[in-house]
């Protein structure tokens, strides 16, 4: 479990196809603090470390998840927002976050608004019904807060200082984006669909 508020931006380091994708992903994270076998969501990823060094952590990534998110486009030199795994106790300051990816989100439209930065997406229809205003989402891993919803599209707004902790202040219009629905949405679907 994660809390979607981003603790470093990573850098993929290497990627390469063993069966699996392998990436080497480099991080400021004191890895010794970080066991074999321990989660990190990578741009939202539930990914597991299954090998690291000093500043340096290895992923497996299945060829599912590969399909099912933005993975496919990590190159050498790609920067990713990074989370380490919820321990008890911990604040939480976002919303419960899975890492469980529920497809692709596109950015259609980004324009400055003052010093913040309102970014519009299109939700695959399949997932639109989920995304509700002042719901919550998590976009590349960071919880944020839906400000309106369209049909498909819905806008999401970023302070400086989002910009400058994540790399939201480098988004672009065409970007692919892991989309994870708030898990208390798909439950209330559920529901009703049983009902």
């Amino acid at each position: 479990m994660f809390t979607g508020i981003i603790t470093d931006v990573g850098r993929v380091r290497s990627v390469e196809m063993r069966g699996d994708l392998r990436a080497r992903i480099g991080t400021r994270y004191d890895m010794q603090s970080v066991d074999i076998g321990a989660s990190i969501a990578c741009d939202g990823v539930c990914l597991t470390v299954v090998d690291k060094g000093a500043d340096w952590f290895d992923v497996d990534i299945s060829a599912e998840t590969v399909s099912k998110t933005n993975v496919k486009g990590w190159t050498e030199g790609h920067r990713i927002n990074l989370e380490r795994a919820l321990k008890v106790g911990d604040e939480l300051g976002g919303h419960i976050v899975s890492g469980h990816v529920d497809g692709l989100a596109e950015i259609v439209a980004v324009r400055d608004e003052g010093d913040s930065t309102r970014v519009t997406l299109r939700a695959p229809q399949a997932l639109a019904k989920f995304i509700a205003p002042k719901g919550s989402v998590a976009l590349n891993g960071t919880s944020l807060t839906v400000n309106e919803v369209e049909g498909c599209t819905f806008g999401i707004n970023f302070i400086p200082h989002t910009k400058q902790s994540t790399t939201w202040g480098q988004s672009q219009v065409g970007d692919a984006v892991n989309l994870e629905i708030d898990t208390l949405a798909r439950y209330v679907a559920r529901l009703q669909e049983m009902s």
